[in-house]
């Protein structure tokens, strides 16, 4: 074959190969896993800062034993009834700790009624038992840091109450003996007998928040140490103003384990977890309209005024 046909036939068929190309279908997309659909995040976005709690999916627990409770609720062992009491039934609403902490930290400035009326003004909607934590933006980020044990106390009160509330007692009793719980001037320690340990405000409108090493106040001291200073407090917290919001008349009720919130004793379990509303005598307001931020404008005056 000569030079000048090997070219043709070379130009021919590189030109039907051309063709053919461009009319194959064009090749399948490559296969990507499909993406997993996700629900659309309720009520608040997720504040930053606190990992996500994932509570209202997980599965129930095996009961724990007496010695896990009694490591489950010393870090709150100690606090005051009223306080406890929010602190229990709040924990069984974990999935709404972090956004209530992160509100409660960035409005951390506001008190008494101009912190209840921001939460008005923010149509905050979580519930009472979690609202009742607003003005306690420490115990709020203290559960929010720790979704792990929020999740675990949560399910144990709603799987467990009894045993929880008994736990607590065990631990008041070890503090007492070892002299670190005992009545002062901000709350009281009333000795019902076995079982029946109780610590209340002086001031009923008032609660204060104990900060304590739990590893000090459950075992014995060693000679010499003060175990006067082992308890601190922060500043009171008004909560007169907090009565629609879990508020009127906490009360822990430890030979019958009940908890009474507003009057009526809060029977949340976990197999009505779903459809369980506590009955309220003062029931939360729910304003009706988008949150507004209008007690921000107030603090910028304030501050404009200080200088």
């Amino acid at each position: 074959m000569s030079i000048k046909n090997a070219c043709w036939t070379s130009v021919i068929i590189c030109t039907i190969a051309a063709v053919a190309a461009a009319q194959a279908p064009p090749p399948p997309p490559p296969a990507y896993p499909s993406q997993q659909s996700y629900p659309a995040q309720q009520g608040y976005p997720q504040q930053p800062g606190y990992p996500p709690q994932g509570y209202p999916q997980q599965q129930q627990l095996p009961p724990m034993a007496p010695q896990q409770l009694d490591q489950l609720v010393e870090r709150i062992a100690l606090y005051p009834d009223p306080l406890l009491a929010q602190v229990l039934t709040a924990s069984t609403y974990g999935n709404e700790i972090p956004d209530a902490a992160g509100w409660a930290t960035q409005h951390s400035y506001l008190h008494g009624d101009e912190l209840s009326r921001a939460i008005y003004e923010d149509n905050v909607q979580f519930d009472p038992s979690v609202m009742a934590l607003l003005p306690f933006p420490g115990v709020l980020d203290m559960m929010a840091r720790d979704p792990e044990w929020t999740q675990a106390l949560g399910g144990a009160v709603l799987s467990q109450r009894p045993d929880v509330m008994d736990a607590v007692q065990r631990m008041r009793l070890k503090a007492m003996d070892y002299g670190y719980l005992q009545s002062n001037a901000q709350y009281r320690v009333v000795n019902g007998g076995p079982g029946d340990v109780e610590i209340l405000p002086v001031n009923p409108g008032y609660v204060v928040v104990p900060y304590y090493n739990p590893m000090v106040v459950f075992a014995a001291p060693r000679p010499g140490f003060f175990v006067g200073g082992a308890i601190t407090f922060g500043p009171g917290i008004y909560i007169g103003a907090f009565a629609p919001f879990g508020w009127a008349g906490p009360v822990l009720g430890w030979r019958a384990h009940e908890i009474i919130l507003d009057h009526r004793p809060w029977v949340r379990t976990w197999a009505n977890r779903g459809t369980y509303v506590h009955s309220y005598a003062y029931p939360v307001p729910r304003p009706v309209g988008p949150r507004v931020e209008r007690h921000v404008e107030r603090r910028v005056e304030s501050r404009h005024e200080r200088h």
